[in-house]
C-alpha cells in the first residue's frame, strides 16, 4: 500500500468500533486523521491520544452530520487545521434492528437522518472542498444481503448510500476522485453483542466460512487500500468484507 503521508483524512463516527480502527490505520499510514464523533470528547481524545502515541497526527471535532452548519463547521475547522481535504469515509451510522411493526417514527426519521442525510452533507461538501484525486469511501453493512428480520429500516438507509456512492461516482470521476462501498459483515466491536442473544450471534458466525466474527483492523485494512493511490483505478465497487457470509 502506498503512503498515505501528507493526506488528510475525515472519518465520521470515529470513536468507537470499525470508525476507531479505520482512523488508526489511515494515520499508521501516515495520514492526518479528523475524528468526528457527535458528542462524545472523551472517547474521541482517546483515539486521537492513541494515533498520537503511535507517531500518527489527528483531531478530535465534534458535530452532528446530520446537521448541515454542524459538518460545515466542522469541513472548516479540519480546512483551518491541516489546509486540505484529501480522504473521506462515510461510517458514522445509527443501527436501530427491531421488528419492522415496532419502529416508531422518530426511530426512522433518526435512521434516514444520521444515516442517509449525513453521508448526502458528506458528499456535497466533498464537492465542494475535497482534493482532486480524493477517495471516498461510504461504509455500508454485508446486511443488505441477508435478508434478516428486524433489519428492514437499518438496510433501506444502507441500501441509499449504496446507490449515492455508485451513481456518483460518475459525477466526481473527472476531478479523479473514487468513491467505493465497503460492506462489512458481523463485526466484533466493543459493543457489537450488546443485546444480541448468544444464538444470533453463533448463527452469525456459522455463515462465515471461518465459524467467527470479523474484527475492526480487518475491515480498516480494506478502507486504507481504497483510500491509497495504489487503489485509483477502483471506483463505484461495493466491496463486501464479511469472510464469506454473502
Amino acid at each position: 500500500m502506498t503512503s498515505l503521508s501528507g493526506k488528510t483524512a475525515l472519518v465520521t463516527g470515529a470513536a468507537t468500533g470499525i470508525g476507531k480502527a479505520i482512523a488508526a490505520a489511515l494515520a499508521a499510514a501516515g495520514a492526518r486523521v479528523v475524528i468526528n464523533h457527535p458528542h462524545t470528547p472523551e472517547l474521541a481524545d482517546a483515539v486521537v491520544a492513541d494515533m498520537k502515541a503511535a507517531g500518527g497526527d489527528g483531531i478530535a471535532i465534534a458535530a452532528d452530520i446530520s446537521k448541515r452548519s454542524e459538518y460545515q463547521a466542522m469541513v472548516e475547522r479540519m480546512l483551518g487545521a491541516y489546509g486540505r481535504w484529501d480522504i473521506l469515509v462515510n461510517n458514522a451510522a445509527v443501527a436501530i434492528t427491531k421488528p419492522f411493526e415496532q419502529v416508531t417514527e422518530e426511530e426512522f426519521d433518526l435512521s434516514f437522518s444520521v444515516n442517509v442525510k449525513g453521508v448526502f452533507h458528506g458528499l456535497q461538501l466533498a464537492w465542494q472542498h475535497l482534493a482532486d484525486d480524493g477517495r471516498i469511501i461510504t461504509i455500508s453493512s454485508s446486511t443488505t444481503a441477508l435478508m434478516l428480520p428486524g433489519y428492514a429500516v437499518y438496510d433501506s438507509t444502507k441500501g441509499a448510500v449504496e446507490q449515492l456512492s455508485h451513481i456518483l461516482s460518475k459525477e466526481f470521476g473527472p476531478r479523479r476522485i473514487t468513491l467505493n462501498v465497503v460492506s462489512p459483515g458481523a463485526t466484533e466491536t466493543e459493543t457489537y453483542r450488546t443485546g444480541k442473544s448468544e444464538q444470533f450471534l453463533a448463527g452469525l458466525e456459522a455463515m462465515s466460512a471461518f465459524g467467527r466474527l470479523g474484527r475492526p483492523a480487518e475491515i480498516a485494512a480494506v478502507v486504507a487500500f481504497l483510500a491509497s493511490d495504489a487503489a485509483g483505478w477502483v471506483t463505484a465497487q461495493n466491496i463486501r468484507v464479511n469472510g464469506g457470509t454473502a
